[in-house]
Order: structure tokens, then C-alpha cells, then sequence
């Protein structure tokens, strides 16, 4: 194709209109025609990119795995000029850019920059202009995909914390279910066996102790166990079911209160008032166990509810560090748990609110917290600390892991830098956390060496 044609075919892209034809005239100049297939890859991820690219015709596209497969991340059409521009920091991509269909490209090689400066400053500032808006875009797709990857370890986090609970509740209401019928059943027996007031009321104050005091000790399993044959062996002697013992024995219940209850009913209906007793109290035992099920699946939507600040408007406020905290250590306790690493926490009391947005600071939280988790061995120890230190409050986040390697410590903050096996870690969280603590005059710092890596978030208070 003549120069002057390819001139002409610049001229008329609407996003070259406004340029001069001189400048086009350069560009053409100093740059040469590439004509490539669909699929065809022009740039791999992390390898230099060292040309300007302007789409005369077609369509490329910059595919990332961020963790949940390939997608596209950017894409520029007929008339959009990327890759390497003018005072642009970038190295290499950060994925693999693909023509998507069959396209036309004009190339210019970075060796020619400084001649574009000087020869055409309408063009380099036009390409200043889409360097800052593929960098905005950039960061939203990077924090859009990091917030997802976040709610995807809340959510697990939440699954397995919320496994338990919700079974027991399952679990007991279903019991509740088949022992009504044993309670009412039970109840019918006692009404039709005839006592007297002062019988009754004998059999009930037992009922009532049994109810209102538990076993002051936690027994073990072995204790637990002697306990019950314990009970079970009073109830053979007395020609009555066994079968109370499991019920009895997570009572406070002795066995002289049950030598006095036979003495004050008649043997002949002392199985009667003990299946009561019995069922009453499995039957307390286990609305006190969907309760406390209950609650704690209440808690930790609460907790969820802070974590992700639903209720709060989405811009900068000033926050407690203390409660953002214990609300990540609850959504990631399970992950803590599976390995056997204890986390610590110690706040100073009377901590100023920080300038932050709360769902956003409770990402920083998550990231650097599972972070540590991840490095932490089994059995290991995550410690978090909050402290004021002048007018800031900052707060550590320690573990006792290998360390980060030396030569990687320098691009710990980098894009798309991890140490962590592939499809594992996007490289983009601790990133994100920078920017986000930068948007409220936040730092964020790290110290490594083996056994002991520490995070430091540095945050500004209301009273700074």
C-alpha cells in the first residue's frame, strides 16, 4: 500500500480526525503495515512489548486468567491505537493479546518515541489520553475481578461456617419432631397413673431441677460415658427402661436425687414419672441446642453484614478498625481451622475511627489476613495487631512462614506478581490493597524474613 494511501486510510478513522496530516505523514513514515489472522498472538504476557500499535481494520483483545479461566480484560477496535505509548511504564502486557478477527495494524517501534514527541504533539497527546484511560480501565477490571475473587472467599468461608450450625438446627428440629409425640405420650401416662398432689409435685421439682441447673463440669467422653452406665444401672434396679439414661445423664441429676424420688412415688410408677422427667429434658436439651444453632447462623450474618458494609453508603467514612477485623477473623476462621493455625488479636483499647471506605478496608483485611493463613505451616500462628502510633493507628498482620524470598520482596506490590502456584493467586491483591489505602492516604509496607513476615497498614484517623 502506497504512503499516501495508508495516510489517507489514518485520516479517516474518526479517532485520527483532528490530527494533522503532517503528523500522519510521519507516523506513516517511521511505521510498517502488519496484516494478521484471527487468532494469532501479538504480544504473550511478560514478554516486552516495544511497539505502538493503531488498528487500521479489526479487532484484538488482551486475555487474562485471573484465577477463574481466560477472559477478555481489554479490547480495542478499528481506529483505537495501544500498545506501547509514549511515556507509558508498561513492560508487557498483562496477558496474552490475540487478534480476534482477521485485522490491519500500523506499527511504530519505541526507537521512534522520541522523534514522535518532538514531530507530532497533537498524536502523543492523543495517545497520553488513551494510555490514562486503558489504565483506568484496567483498574476497574482489576479491582472487579479481585472483589469477586474476595466475595468467592466469603463465600466459602461463610459455607463452611455456617455448615455446622445449620445442620444442628436440621438435626435438632427433626429430633423435636419425633420426641413430641414421647413427650405427649409420656405426659398421658403420668396424668393416668393416679398420684397425689404431693407426689406430682415431687416428681416435678425433680423435673424442674434437672431443667434449670446443667452439669456444672464438662465431662470427657470416657467420663460422659461411665456416667450414663451409671444411671442406667439405678434404672435396671429399679425395673425401669434404660433407655432415660442418655437424657438423665445430661442432666445435673445424682443418683441420691433419684433414690429420693423412689421413695416418694410408688415403685410401680416410678417408670411413669421418670419417662417424663426424661422426655422433658431431651426435649429442653435439644430447643436449647437449635437456639443456640440458631444464633450463631444469626451472628454470622451479622458479622457478614458489617464485613461487606451493606447497610453503609459506598463512600470514604471513618470506621473502627476493631470491629472490621474480628468480623474477617470470623469469615475466615473455617480456612484457619482446617490448617490449625491460631490467629491472634490484640487491639489497643480506645482506637480512633480511620478514614476509609468499610466494605473496601475489610478487602485490605481479608487479603492480607488469608494472605498469611496461606503462608503460615500447619499448625502455625497469624498474629494481627491495631495500635496507634502518633496520629495514625496501624495495624500488623505477622505470620510464621517461610518468608518471602529476597529477590521477589522488590515486586511483592507489583500487578500480576505472586509467589503463589499457578491458578492459586492473581497477583493483583496486594496491588489492590495499595491503591486502596492510597485513595484514603493509606500505606501499606512489608517486612520478611524466615518465620516472621510482617504487613503494616499505616491509616489516617479522624482526629489526624
Amino acid at each position: 500500500m502506497a504512503d499516501a494511501d495508508l495516510v489517507s486510510r489514518l485520516a479517516a478513522l474518526p479517532t485520527l480526525a483532528a490530527i494533522p496530516r503532517a503528523e500522519l505523514e510521519w507516523i506513516v513514515a517511521h511505521g510498517w503495515p502488519y496484516l494478521g489472522e484471527a487468532g494469532d498472538l501479538l504480544a504473550r504476557k511478560g514478554e516486552p512489548i516495544d511497539h505502538l500499535y493503531i488498528l487500521l481494520e479489526g479487532h484484538i483483545a488482551v486475555r487474562v486468567d485471573r484465577g477463574a479461566g481466560l477472559r477478555r480484560a481489554m479490547e480495542w477496535r478499528t481506529g483505537d491505537t495501544t500498545g506501547l505509548l509514549p511515556y507509558s511504564r508498561m513492560t508487557s502486557p498483562p496477558g496474552d493479546t490475540y487478534l480476534e478477527e482477521r485485522t490491519e495494524l500500523l506499527l511504530v517501534h519505541h526507537d521512534h518515541f522520541p522523534g514522535m514527541i518532538r514531530s507530532c504533539p497533537s498524536f502523543t497527546a492523543m495517545c497520553v489520553h488513551t494510555m490514562l484511560d486503558r489504565a483506568r480501565g484496567f483498574n476497574t477490571s482489576d479491582l472487579q475481578d479481585e472483589k469477586m475473587i474476595s466475595l468467592g472467599k466469603l463465600a466459602a468461608g461463610l459455607a463452611h461456617e455456617l455448615n455446622n450450625p445449620a445442620s444442628a438446627t436440621v438435626r435438632g428440629a427433626k429430633l423435636l419432631l419425633t420426641g413430641l409425640t414421647e413427650a405427649e405420650e409420656a405426659a398421658r401416662a403420668l396424668g393416668a397413673a393416679g398420684l397425689t398432689d404431693a407426689q406430682l409435685a415431687d416428681i416435678d421439682a425433680m423435673r424442674s431441677v434437672c431443667l434449670a441447673k446443667p452439669l456444672d463440669v464438662v465431662l470427657s467422653p470416657i467420663q460422659q460415658v461411665d456416667r450414663e452406665d451409671g444411671i442406667a444401672a439405678w434404672l435396671e434396679r429399679h425395673e425401669s427402661d434404660p433407655g432415660h439414661a442418655g437424657a438423665l445423664a445430661a442432666t445435673a441429676v445424682t443418683i441420691e436425687a433419684l433414690d429420693m424420688l423412689a421413695e416418694a412415688v410408688p415403685a410401680e410408677t416410678l417408670d411413669v414419672a421418670l419417662r417424663w422427667v426424661a422426655s422433658g429434658c431431651s426435649m429442653h436439651a435439644l430447643a436449647v441446642d437449635v437456639e443456640r444453632a440458631a444464633t450463631r447462623i444469626h451472628d454470622l450474618v451479622a458479622a457478614v453484614k458489617r464485613f461487606t458494609h451493606m447497610d453503609h453508603l459506598a463512600g470514604p467514612d471513618y470506621v473502627a478498625v476493631e470491629g472490621g477485623l474480628r468480623d474477617t477473623i470470623r469469615v475466615v476462621a473455617s480456612k484457619a481451622r482446617s490448617k490449625g493455625v491460631a490467629i491472634a488479636l490484640d487491639v489497643e483499647p480506645g482506637l480512633p475511627l480511620v478514614h476509609a471506605t468499610g466494605g473496601e478496608l475489610n478487602q485490605v483485611w481479608l487479603n492480607l489476613i488469608d494472605n498469611a493463613l496461606d503462608a503460615a505451616p500447619q499448625d502455625g500462628h497469624v498474629g494481627i495487631d491495631a495500635r496507634r502510633e502518633l496520629d495514625r493507628v496501624v495495624v500488623r498482620v505477622v505470620d510464621d512462614g517461610p518468608g518471602i524470598a529476597p529477590e521477589a520482596l522488590p515486586m511483592i506490590f507489583d500487578p500480576f506478581f505472586t509467589t503463589k502456584p499457578p491458578g492459586q493467586g492473581t497477583g493483583l491483591g496486594l496491588d489492590i490493597a495499595r491503591r486502596l489505602l492510597g485513595r484514603w492516604h493509606g500505606e501499606l509496607s512489608v517486612d520478611s524474613k524466615p518465620g516472621r513476615t510482617e504487613f503494616r497498614v499505616s491509616l489516617a484517623t479522624r482526629e489526624g
